[in-house]
């Protein structure tokens, strides 16, 4: 994967901007790259095909919407394609963050819409997908979107928020780069409702980031 963020802006600013915006200039059009694992269901999936930094129960369902903490199940087709989010997490916080900075990231084993991200400086965040949605437009664009409730904490803070992410995904076989999925995300950053500014921001993003996506297939990993 390759990722570049190439536009920020805080709507709200600067009555309102969240912790750390100002950090992440620094990541402007400066492409960051990293692996990324994909693995395709199988009823009798090894768990040893799963992340090697912790092996989890693969569940047969899905949980796809959590309302008033009951999750609804969806089942997954044949040949489903799912993101190994402890491995792609913990890749992606290192190549942002440095090695030093990302202890762990553990999915919870009774519901893989939550997970918790160990963090240098007895830090912690913690991120439950809310919902989430995906459109194919056609056989090689489709777009997805997820909403994730966030808690980040340490010794003396908390910091609450939402997250809307919404990815558009484009297949394409280019002559110069082969084989390649190029996306563009945009991800919108809410206060929760305990955050004091909550009202002044109401509905509105306090801040949005843009990013341009490639993902390759490494050499061996095609089946």
């Amino acid at each position: 994967m390759k990722s570049t963020l190439i536009d920020m802006v805080a709507p709200l600013a600067p009555e309102i901007v969240t912790p750390g915006f100002e950090n992440n200039r620094q990541y402007l059009d400066r492409p960051v790259n990293f692996q990324v694992r994909f693995i395709k269901f199988e009823s009798n999936l090894n768990n040893k095909k799963l992340s090697a930094q912790k092996l989890i129960n693969f569940p047969t369902s899905w949980g796809s919407v959590i309302n008033n903490s009951k999750i609804e199940k969806l089942d997954l087709p044949p040949g489903a394609v799912i993101a190994d989010r402890e491995f792609n997490g913990l890749n992606i916080g290192k190549a942002l963050l440095g090695d030093e900075a990302i202890l762990s990231v553990k999915i919870d084993q009774d519901n893989p819409n939550r997970q918790t991200t160990i963090l240098a400086d007895n830090l912690e965040l913690v991120s439950v997908i809310t919902s989430r949605a995906s459109e194919q437009l056609n056989p090689d664009n489709f777009i997805s979107c997820e909403i994730t409730q966030q808690l980040f904490q340490g010794e003396t803070m908390i910091y609450l928020n939402e997250v809307e992410t919404t990815t558009d995904y484009h297949h394409i076989i280019d002559e110069d780069r082969g084989e390649i999925i190029e996306a563009n995300q945009i991800t919108a950053i809410y206060l929760s409702p305990q955050d004091p500014d909550y009202f002044l921001a109401v509905n509105h993003p306090v801040a949005l980031y843009r990013y341009q996506l490639e993902l390759s297939a490494a050499l061996g990993s095609r089946e």
